[in-house]
């Protein structure tokens, strides 16, 4: 791998501080602060990418160079990697998920989710960063885990086409969709939704990595990732970003139809197939998160997100 394919991007909360700080990945696993490597503001991530994603070689001959201050990981938390995107759009893109979950409430894949990619708009403010704790909402009894590959606009767009549109993604990250399955099935008997079932927290992170990171697992409009999910370190999903039904390019490009994509939105793939505790049923695991659980997602490629679940206060 060349140094432009092994870029990744952060926003740390240095223990202590009060204030975000972005940051970039150096060559030694240090982290340096964004603002100082390019040489101009950036308190926020999402405000630095679109000249990031353009100067990435640049950046990162710097970073191989820095002979500045750096952060070592005990000296700080990792918050979301924009931590309060102006969007976030979380995508049904997985045939293999539709159809069991479908099939389990007695139901078919409807024609319409072949037509188009489907997506609601969950709680951009909600969003919680590696090694946090996950309380269920109130009411909830059913948690449960949804393993998502996230991706990251760096240039925003409105119509963007299908062709142009890997040149709009910045990177991608890891999304943990936490689910209330019980609060889920009573929300749809009004016909929307998910809502309060969804509302109260989303994992994403640790980082997010540079599409260049990953070039090599593109082919045309499809990425090729592993993906795994680990409960108290026990397998429970494996995937892969390469079964999408509809295309990343797809997402983005119906993201964008009508609509202003903005610099750091998310976009959200929906669970993989054996992604979620409710796609594999008490055959499969028979449980659901429960307080002291630790839950691992890993992407390859990309890294380990990893959560605690704790008892409600």
């Amino acid at each position: 791998m060349t140094l432009t394919q092994r870029m990744r991007l952060a926003t740390i909360l240095p223990r202590g501080s009060i204030e975000p700080v972005p940051v970039a990945s150096a060559p030694d696993g240090a982290w340096i602060e964004l603002a100082g490597l390019i040489g101009r503001h950036a308190a926020r991530l999402d405000e630095a990418l679109p000249w990031v994603t353009a100067h990435l070689a640049r950046m990162q001959e710097r970073a191989a160079a820095w002979r500045g201050p750096r952060y070592r990981e005990s000296e700080f938390v990792f918050l979301p990697p924009v931590p309060r995107p102006p969007a976030f759009r979380d995508f049904i893109a997985f045939e293999q998920h539709v159809k069991v979950v479908r099939a389990r409430a007695g139901l078919e894949v409807p024609p319409v989710w072949y037509e188009i990619p489907v997506f609601y708009f969950s709680n951009h403010l909600a969003l919680v960063g590696h090694d946090a704790e996950i309380a269920a909402p109130s009411g909830a009894r059913e948690l449960d885990y949804e393993l998502e590959l996230g991706i990251v606009i760096g240039h925003g767009g409105r119509d963007i086409p299908v062709e142009r549109a890997w040149e709009h993604v910045a990177g991608f990250t890891i999304v943990n969709d936490f689910m209330a399955r019980d609060l889920q099935r009573h929300e749809a008997g009004a016909l929307l939704g998910p809502a309060k079932s969804a509302d109260f927290a989303t994992g994403v992170g640790p980082w997010m990595v540079t599409r260049e990171s990953v070039a090599n697992r593109i082919k045309g409009e499809s990425l090729a990732l592993t993906m795994t999910a680990r409960v108290n370190g026990r397998e429970f999903s494996r995937g892969d970003s390469g079964a999408l039904h509809h295309s990343i390019p797809r997402l983005v490009a119906q993201a964008s139809r009508d609509a202003e994509l903005q610099p750091g939105d998310l976009l959200g793939t929906g669970a993989v197939g054996t992604g979620s505790l409710l796609e594999l049923g008490a055959e499969g695991t028979g449980r659901w998160l429960q307080p002291g659980d630790v839950v691992e997602l890993e992407i390859e490629r990309i890294g380990v997100l990893r959560h605690r679940i704790a008892a409600r206060r």
